[in-house]
């Protein structure tokens, strides 16, 4: 049996509750002038977050968090790791308003090519940054820390 990946916590809540939901989020990189460079994009409500969506039935989650990079930021081609880098714990508005949680598994993505004109392209922007500056515009404080591991 293979180890769990490594959980980040969120929000630093003193109690655990059990996720009832999983998604699968692309951590694309690659290598930049001045070193790593991680690509966030917008979230619906302009929150700067990794792409990330539900499993897909018929994938894998590392290929399913490829097709997530592809439609939300134009990750055409990459090398994406077949063991989640990590996960962490987030709040999911259902749409009744509920809050539910929610834990995010990590692959990371080595992307070898990007396109302008990708599915969601009218709804996200998108941006390279160091791991480090991404680590001070994500939310979460479980990805915060993922992001700083890098």
């Amino acid at each position: 049996m293979s180890p769990m990946p490594r959980v980040a916590p969120s929000g630093g809540r003193k109690s655990f509750v059990m996720p009832v939901h999983t998604q699968l989020a692309a951590l694309c990189h690659r290598k930049g002038k001045k070193g790593r460079e991680v690509l966030l994009v917008t979230s619906s409500n302009g929150r700067w977050i990794l792409p990330k969506g539900w499993p897909i039935d018929g994938l894998n989650s590392c290929d399913a968090a490829m097709v997530e990079a592809w439609e939300e930021a134009g990750v055409k081609k990459g090398k994406v790791s077949r063991k989640a880098l990590g996960s962490f714990l987030s709040t999911k508005l259902s749409s009744e308003g509920d809050e539910e949680p929610c834990l995010t598994k990590v692959y990371a993505i080595k992307v070898q090519k990007t396109l302008e004109d990708y599915p969601e392209s009218d709804r996200r922007d998108r941006i390279w940054v160091s791991p480090t500056k991404a680590a001070k515009m994500v939310t979460e404080d479980g990805l915060r820390a993922l992001l700083l591991d890098l």
